[in-house]
Protein backbone atom coordinates (compact mmCIF):
# COMPACT_ATOMS: atom_id res chain seq x y z
CA UNK A 1 0.00 0.00 0.00
CA UNK A 2 1.18 3.21 -0.88
CA UNK A 3 -0.24 6.21 0.92
CA UNK A 4 -0.27 9.56 -1.99
CA UNK A 5 -1.41 11.89 0.63
CA UNK A 6 -2.67 12.37 4.50
CA UNK A 7 -5.71 14.98 4.41
CA UNK A 8 -6.60 17.08 7.11
CA UNK A 9 -10.67 17.15 8.34
CA UNK A 10 -11.61 19.37 10.96
CA UNK A 11 -15.17 18.42 12.80
CA UNK A 12 -15.96 22.07 13.93
CA UNK A 13 -18.82 21.73 16.10
CA UNK A 14 -21.45 24.16 14.02
CA UNK A 15 -18.79 26.72 13.44
CA UNK A 16 -17.41 25.64 10.27
CA UNK A 17 -19.05 28.28 8.21
CA UNK A 18 -17.19 31.08 10.27
CA UNK A 19 -14.22 28.71 9.72
CA UNK A 20 -14.40 28.56 6.05
CA UNK A 21 -14.53 32.25 5.92
CA UNK A 22 -11.60 32.39 8.26
CA UNK A 23 -9.41 30.32 6.41
CA UNK A 24 -10.63 32.13 3.21
CA UNK A 25 -9.89 35.67 4.29
CA UNK A 26 -6.26 34.28 6.42
CA UNK A 27 -4.90 31.63 4.16
CA UNK A 28 -6.69 32.58 0.10
CA UNK A 29 -8.75 29.49 0.76
CA UNK A 30 -10.92 28.22 -2.10
CA UNK A 31 -14.11 26.07 -1.33
CA UNK A 32 -14.15 23.79 -3.78
CA UNK A 33 -16.98 21.57 -2.81
CA UNK A 34 -19.85 22.32 -0.16
CA UNK A 35 -22.50 20.38 1.04
CA UNK A 36 -25.51 21.04 3.60
CA UNK A 37 -26.69 18.25 5.60
CA UNK A 38 -30.49 18.99 3.89
CA UNK A 39 -28.22 18.26 0.97
CA UNK A 40 -27.70 14.26 1.28
CA UNK A 41 -31.20 14.12 3.72
CA UNK A 42 -34.12 15.81 3.09
CA UNK A 43 -35.01 14.13 5.98
CA UNK A 44 -32.55 15.53 9.31
CA UNK A 45 -33.57 17.48 12.01
CA UNK A 46 -34.42 21.06 11.11
CA UNK A 47 -31.61 22.43 13.28
CA UNK A 48 -29.25 20.76 10.83
CA UNK A 49 -30.65 21.52 7.35
CA UNK A 50 -27.93 24.55 7.18
CA UNK A 51 -24.67 23.10 8.78
CA UNK A 52 -22.01 22.26 6.42
CA UNK A 53 -21.67 18.30 6.27
CA UNK A 54 -18.66 18.46 4.11
CA UNK A 55 -17.03 20.77 2.88
CA UNK A 56 -13.20 20.72 0.49
CA UNK A 57 -10.80 23.91 0.77
CA UNK A 58 -8.34 23.89 -1.43
CA UNK A 59 -5.13 25.78 0.42
CA UNK A 60 -2.58 26.41 -2.10
CA UNK A 61 -1.74 23.24 -3.58
CA UNK A 62 -2.89 21.34 -0.54
CA UNK A 63 -6.50 20.31 0.75
CA UNK A 64 -8.33 20.64 4.27
CA UNK A 65 -11.75 19.51 4.62
CA UNK A 66 -14.24 20.69 6.97
CA UNK A 67 -17.37 19.80 8.58
CA UNK A 68 -19.62 20.81 11.44
CA UNK A 69 -19.98 17.10 12.17
CA UNK A 70 -22.47 14.77 13.80
CA UNK A 71 -25.17 16.23 16.14
CA UNK A 72 -24.31 18.34 18.13
CA UNK A 73 -21.15 17.02 19.51
CA UNK A 74 -18.93 20.06 20.37
CA UNK A 75 -14.95 20.21 17.98
CA UNK A 76 -12.28 18.32 19.79
CA UNK A 77 -10.74 21.24 20.22
CA UNK A 78 -6.64 21.24 20.53
CA UNK A 79 -6.70 17.18 19.20
CA UNK A 80 -5.90 18.38 15.05
CA UNK A 81 -2.88 20.23 13.96
CA UNK A 82 -1.94 21.35 10.45
CA UNK A 83 0.86 21.69 9.33
CA UNK A 84 1.61 24.39 6.18
CA UNK A 85 4.68 24.16 4.00
CA UNK A 86 4.87 27.68 2.21
CA UNK A 87 6.81 29.41 -0.40
CA UNK A 88 6.66 33.28 -0.01
CA UNK A 89 7.78 34.77 3.57
CA UNK A 90 5.70 37.45 3.60
CA UNK A 91 2.52 35.37 2.23
CA UNK A 92 3.72 33.08 5.52
CA UNK A 93 3.49 36.75 7.76
CA UNK A 94 0.05 37.67 6.41
CA UNK A 95 -1.42 34.61 6.98
CA UNK A 96 -0.26 33.83 10.28
CA UNK A 97 -1.33 37.25 11.39
CA UNK A 98 -5.00 36.98 9.67
CA UNK A 99 -5.22 33.73 11.67
CA UNK A 100 -3.57 35.25 14.94
CA UNK A 101 -5.87 38.09 15.17
CA UNK A 102 -8.68 35.96 16.69
CA UNK A 103 -6.56 33.02 17.89
CA UNK A 104 -3.54 32.46 20.20
CA UNK A 105 -0.20 32.50 19.29
CA UNK A 106 1.87 29.36 20.81
CA UNK A 107 5.20 29.73 18.80
CA UNK A 108 5.24 33.46 17.41
CA UNK A 109 7.07 33.40 13.71
CA UNK A 110 11.07 33.66 14.41
CA UNK A 111 13.92 32.12 12.09
CA UNK A 112 14.27 28.54 13.07
CA UNK A 113 18.11 26.81 12.97
CA UNK A 114 16.95 24.70 9.95
CA UNK A 115 16.50 27.71 8.04
CA UNK A 116 13.09 28.47 7.81
CA UNK A 117 10.37 30.76 9.02
CA UNK A 118 8.33 28.80 11.89
CA UNK A 119 5.63 29.54 14.26
CA UNK A 120 2.66 27.83 15.45
CA UNK A 121 -0.70 29.31 16.54
CA UNK A 122 -4.34 27.89 17.76
CA UNK A 123 -7.15 29.79 15.42
CA UNK A 124 -10.51 30.93 17.18
CA UNK A 125 -11.59 27.19 16.59
CA UNK A 126 -8.96 25.32 18.66
CA UNK A 127 -7.20 23.79 15.34
CA UNK A 128 -3.63 23.91 15.70
CA UNK A 129 -2.00 25.44 12.96
CA UNK A 130 2.17 25.10 11.91
CA UNK A 131 3.44 27.56 9.09
CA UNK A 132 6.74 26.86 7.84
CA UNK A 133 8.60 28.56 5.10
CA UNK A 134 12.06 27.66 4.01
CA UNK A 135 14.20 30.86 3.21
CA UNK A 136 16.28 30.83 0.55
Amino acid sequence: MTIRAATPYLLLGGKAEQAISLYERALGAKVEELQRFKDVDQSCPEAMKERVMHAMLRVGEAVVMVSDGPGDAPADSGKVSVALDLSDVEQTKRSFDALAESGKVIEALFDAPWGALFGVLQDEFGISWMFHCAKS
